[in-house]
């Protein structure tokens, strides 16, 4: 998919929660070896970690009206409608049914056209 991506010029970008939640194994397991690895690919200048920051916050209460929408996606779609992205791809096949200003595209990471 990356490979992919790049052959296209597409830009992946992806919140600050993501890489958290990517760091919690390695860091329990006091693996830094692999916590050091994920924040070698999320730093690399091809890669955009979007911050959650009072702007977000604001798009995230509006977002969070829809109680069907959980905070941690929450706080993913407020980071990328403000990005403005044009595809963000989920897990959560229920996303892909939603609309959120800013975010042109939602769609699952099954349904992805990549």
């Amino acid at each position: 998919m990356r490979r992919r991506m790049l052959s296209r010029g597409d830009k992946l970008m992806t919140s600050a929660l993501t890489v958290g939640e990517l760091l919690v194994k390695p860091t329990r397991d006091g693996n830094e070896a692999v916590a050091q690895q994920y924040l070698a690919l999320f730093s690399h200048p091809d890669v955009t970690v979007l911050k959650f920051d009072l702007d977000a916050a604001g798009l995230y209460a509006r977002i969070r009206h829809d109680k069907s929408i959980d905070p941690p996606d929450a706080i993913q779609l407020a980071s990328a409608a403000l990005a403005g992205v044009d595809l963000f791809i989920t897990n959560d096949d229920r996303l892909s049914r939603k609309i959120i200003p800013g975010i042109k595209f939602i769609t699952s990471l099954t349904r992805a056209p990549i």
